[in-house]
């Protein structure tokens, strides 16, 4: 094809400035300072421990192949103290995970540490054959958290285990086996729950029962978008069709927390608790990532959606970091466990029961679910605005510290951005920055701080994550 000399010269112009205001943008990305983490009045202690190279050369050798870290250098952290990490050298992290949020009140809060301290120089354990006063009252201010008649508490260790005995409750209860669960739901990894969960990267080829998958209504990426009447039609369908007319129950995160900080589309629990219940079948909320105020605007993650459930399965924030879980449902459901022997030996433990009591005090005496919805509204704000000035940034949802961060190489097409966002995250790390990663493809990032992270932490996070992006 003919081009005219003039257009010619003046295309390579235009390219020879491009190069020019490219080099000059890389440069002043290289030029600029790198942000600072805010001032924080903690000395961690001098680490005279193993070298992470050392442990790392252990676990491989110790501990099971399934283990994996994050980082193509995993980090050896040695000591923590509230929002905030320590290396064994020494470096201090602004953890925006949580310890996949699980520490709720900070790491190594003074009120649950010295209740756990105090209770273990009494008494470490007995079970629940003996009486111990620390299990009540755990269980009665827990139940006084709950909305509707949600009073009896079961205690386990994990969120596996509670939604594995909530699984269970609903099909003795409803005398029915189907189950269904949402697409791109994760509630354990137990050989029960892998049937409920629906990521094929974290399940085995076993089998998974009478478990069935409805279509995820993620606003973002679902086939209806927003349109929570569709997606709720869809569960209706499986149930004319895909089952005997009668189900067992019905689990789901209000906001899925491994596929990827995905909040359902708003009215859709509503909708399919009514079709679920005229099935014969019993409505479960796993709140192990959601609850606790972690959202701002509510208590629990259900409650965004009005409605309220049969079964609530929780964990990890309960605890601040203690293997904690638990089980709330209605003393009518709660009878169905009598009619054999139920029993866990450490559920209840007078440790884990201290600490997690302790643990709903500091949130109430701290008022974070306040603080969450005020901290996660500014960071929400200025995430946003670093979408309009990065293109990778296919999505900025959640409420609250309970966020995520979609990259994309295509905004129209939403193509996962796996790569980049696996460089991103190492650059992240290597500004101070620790966050999760989530969704079937890792290009989410999950940002689930402990609920002391401040005003001053998000904009350090913003700025890190924009500086990481200017230099890619």
């Amino acid at each position: 094809m003919f081009v005219p000399r003039d257009l010619w010269r003046r295309s390579l112009g235009l390219r020879a400035e491009l190069r020019r205001l490219i080099l000059r943008r890389g440069l002043a990305s290289s030029a600029a300072a790198p942000p600072s983490l805010p001032p924080f009045d903690h000395q961690p202690r001098p680490y005279k421990g193993m070298p992470g190279e050392e442990i790392l050369q252990k676990r491989k050798t110790f501990l099971g192949p399934s283990l994996f870290y994050y980082y193509q250098k995993p980090l050896n952290i040695v000591e923590g103290k509230m929002q905030y990490l320590y290396d064994e050298n020494g470096k201090r992290y602004l953890d925006a995970f949580a310890g996949i949020v699980t520490v709720s009140c900070g790491h190594c809060h003074p009120d649950v540490v010295n209740a756990v301290v105090e209770q273990t120089k009494l008494l470490q354990h007995t079970t629940t054959i003996y009486l111990h006063h620390a299990i009540v009252e755990f269980a009665e201010a827990l139940a006084s958290k709950m909305p509707g008649n949600l009073k009896v508490v079961y205690f386990v260790n994990s969120g596996t285990e509670a939604n594995e005995l909530a699984m269970m409750m609903a099909r003795l209860y409803t005398g029915n086996l189907s189950m269904i669960a949402l697409r791109n739901a994760y509630h354990g990894g137990s050989s029960a729950t892998i049937g409920l969960t629906a990521l094929h990267t974290w399940k085995y080829p076993i089998p998974q029962g009478e478990i069935h998958h409805v279509m995820n209504p993620d606003p973002y990426r679902g086939t209806f978008g927003s349109d929570a009447v569709r997606y709720a039609k869809e569960v209706q369908d499986h149930i004319n069709y895909g089952s005997p007319g009668n189900v067992a129950g019905f689990i789901a995160e209000t906001f899925q927390g491994v596929g990827g900080a995905v909040e359902l589309a708003p009215g859709y629990l509503k909708l399919v608790f009514d079709i679920v219940r005229k099935a014969g079948g019993v409505c479960i909320a796993d709140e192990v990532q959601s609850g606790f105020g972690r959202t701002g605007s509510h208590y629990w993650g259900f409650e965004t959606q009005g409605v309220i459930p049969d079964i609530v399965t929780m964990a990890k924030g309960i605890g601040n970091g203690l293997p904690l879980g638990a089980v709330v449902t209605t003393p009518e459901i709660a009878q169905v466990m009598s009619q054999k022997i139920q029993f866990n030996t450490f559920g209840g433990n007078p440790v884990c029961s201290a600490g997690g009591h302790a643990v709903l005090k500091v949130l109430d005496n701290e008022k974070r679910q306040t603080h969450c919805a005020d901290v996660g509204s500014h960071l929400i704000e200025r995430l946003k605005i670093l979408q309009q000035k990065h293109e990778i940034i296919g999505d900025v949802r959640g409420r609250g510290l309970m966020l995520g961060v979609e990259f994309v190489t295509d905004r129209k097409e939403k193509t996962p951005a796996k790569a980049e966002a696996a460089i991103l995250f190492e650059k992240l790390k290597d500004l101070g920055v620790l966050v999760g990663k989530g969704g079937i493809h890792g290009n989410v990032f999950r940002i689930k701080p402990p609920m002391c992270f401040t005003k001053e932490d998000a904009d350090f996070l913003v700025d890190a994550l924009d500086y990481a992006m200017a230099g890619m």
